[in-house]
């Protein structure tokens, strides 16, 4: 059954949704800020929503629609990252918004360049409302995109979150041209480093091994389509975080989640050392030949899952 579907956010993300959901056969509309136009406009007769604003957005846009928002109308939240100051994940900024939302988490390896040349992906979709998640995934997948289902949203997107700061180290590795053993050793350890906050804030280890932890961690530290891995890798040449975003041109979630990730852990048991040394590299502290020597020179321990 074709569904009508509103996808808040028009940016490289926002439009290869747009395309994979549009080619599936069903009916797309849009909203973007850069566009102007009230969001609320786009609520009217529609199945479902889907939001891929970037994360500092999504504050503003759910309190702003919060007192208009159709009764049952569920949304899939498919930003990837965390506010700092909330510490809060982007669809738990919708539900302190609205609380009665039906909420999914859409994360996984689908690099937006990828989808937008038709190559297949594999993602899933994240909800507490379990019966919804996999009415959607018959709904949603296509011969493009396949689609898989858990009951751990939290789980999921710090999961989504996190490996893009695991890809700017990544990044940082590669541009310095350390070589493969150095690299597999860094995304194993921030595989380890990712899931000992995720199991702090709630998350379930299981979804560390699946698409939304490991699948996405692979794609994102290894592409050059990766904005996060590039971002990483001009650090390495030497420039400055605000000069390797402007490189960029986009958003880069990467250096924003380290510092929230942070943040997030403060008074907990998770040791988050590779997000430190992001953090510190972001501020210029210290060089990236610095960062890697710390993380070399750290003490001595058993390997822990």
């Amino acid at each position: 059954m074709a569904l009508r579907i509103g996808i808040f956010g028009q940016g490289a993300w926002g439009r290869s949704l747009h395309q994979v959901f549009r080619q599936a056969g069903h009916k797309l509309s849009g909203w973007s800020r850069r566009d102007g136009g009230d969001p609320a406009d786009l609520l009217a007769d529609q199945d479902l929503m889907l939001c891929a604003v970037a994360m500092a957005g999504v504050p503003e846009l759910s309190q702003r629609l919060s007192s208009q928002w159709p009764s049952g109308l569920p949304l899939i939240s498919c930003t990837k990252g965390l506010n700092q100051r909330l510490r809060l994940t982007a669809s738990q900024l919708w539900q302190r918004s609205i609380p009665n939302l039906r909420s999914l988490v859409l994360s996984g390896p689908n690099l937006a360049g990828e989808l937008d040349g038709g190559l297949p992906a594999a993602s899933v979709l994240a909800s507490s409302h379990s019966d919804l998640a996999q009415a959607l995934q018959l709904e949603l997948s296509s011969q493009q995109l396949r689609l898989y289902t858990n009951t751990d949203p939290i789980g999921t997107e710090l999961s989504g979150a996190l490996k893009n700061v695991m890809a700017v180290a990544a990044g940082v590795c590669d541009g310095l041209g350390l070589g493969a053993n150095a690299k597999a050793a860094l995304l194993t350890r921030g595989l380890a480093e990712m899931g000992r906050l995720s199991q702090q804030l709630g998350g379930e280890s299981d979804t560390l091994y699946g698409l939304a932890g490991l699948g996405d961690l692979l794609a994102t530290a290894n592409s050059r389509l990766s904005r996060n891995h590039r971002f990483g890798v001009h650090l390495a040449e030497g420039l400055t975080a605000e000069q390797a975003i402007q490189a960029i041109g986009a958003t880069v979630e990467g250096p924003s989640t380290a510092v929230a990730a942070l943040a997030m852990a403060d008074g907990g048991e998770a040791l988050l050392p590779i997000c430190a040394q992001v953090v510190g590299l972001i501020e210029g502290r210290f060089t990236p030949q610095e960062a890697v020597r710390a993380l070399m020179d750290r003490d001595l321990k058993p390997e822990e899952r």
